[in-house]
């Protein structure tokens, strides 16, 4: 990345949020594993960054539990086993919809239409995108989390949500057209502003994604 890279991507020169983005990025689309270790170093001279941003970056995502310190005070990314995995799905299961029954009459309908929008992109791409099937499933969860009003409630799902990203499931292209379809379902409910349907297409998209992980993993 060259310095105009950098100026251009950031305005304003914040090479922390730039470093936090561009990790953040890596580990969520594992480049950056389960477990592997995070040279500052490398990740410096790949991003053309100083190593004080990374450092901030990484201070960042640790509070947000992607990565976890060392005993030689050097980090890694967080390792989710899959009993953690399955017993974060089931809290989630538990928040998620009240907290989608809690966000109706908070969310515009331009904002409801955009993640529409995004779906449809989605189901009618001509390849497969890991990355693009993330950034859809992130806007449609954070679409109701971030309007619920409860923002302890929300901390918790953000948290919960982190440590699922982080588990490498197999053949997650196989829950792209489950995965859109329970979107669809959950927006429908959210733009007729009907907390009881809801919360149970919030309930049942969790609950697929549960049973998933169950029939891919057992």
């Amino acid at each position: 990345m060259s310095e105009d890279d950098v100026s251009t991507a950031e305005p304003g020169g914040n090479l922390s949020a730039l470093a936090y983005r561009a990790i953040a990025g890596l580990i969520r689309s594992h480049d950056l594993r389960s477990g592997e270790a995070i040279v500052e170093a490398k990740l410096a001279e790949a991003l053309a960054i100083s190593r004080t941003p990374i450092r901030e970056a990484l201070q960042r995502l640790e509070g947000e539990g992607l990565i976890v310190k060392t005993a030689g005070r050097s980090y890694m990314v967080r390792r989710v086993t899959l009993t953690e995995y399955l017993q974060s799905l089931r809290v989630r299961e538990i928040l998620e919809p009240e907290a989608a029954a809690a966000a109706i009459g908070r969310i515009s309908p331009a904002a409801i239409a955009e993640v529409r929008v995004a779906i449809d992109a989605l189901s009618k791409a001509p390849a497969y995108s890991r990355d693009a099937h993330w950034t859809c499933d992130a806007q449609l969860h954070n679409l109701f989390v971030d309007a619920c009003g409860n923002e302890i409630m929300a901390a918790m799902i953000r948290s919960l949500r982190a440590t699922t990203h982080l588990f490498e499931i197999a053949r997650l292209q196989d829950r792209l057209t489950p995965d859109n379809t329970e979107h669809v379902a959950i927006l429908d409910a959210l733009a007729a502003a009907d907390a009881k349907a809801a919360r149970k297409a919030t309930q049942q998209h969790l609950r697929s994604l549960y049973k998933f992980a169950v029939e891919v993993l057992g």
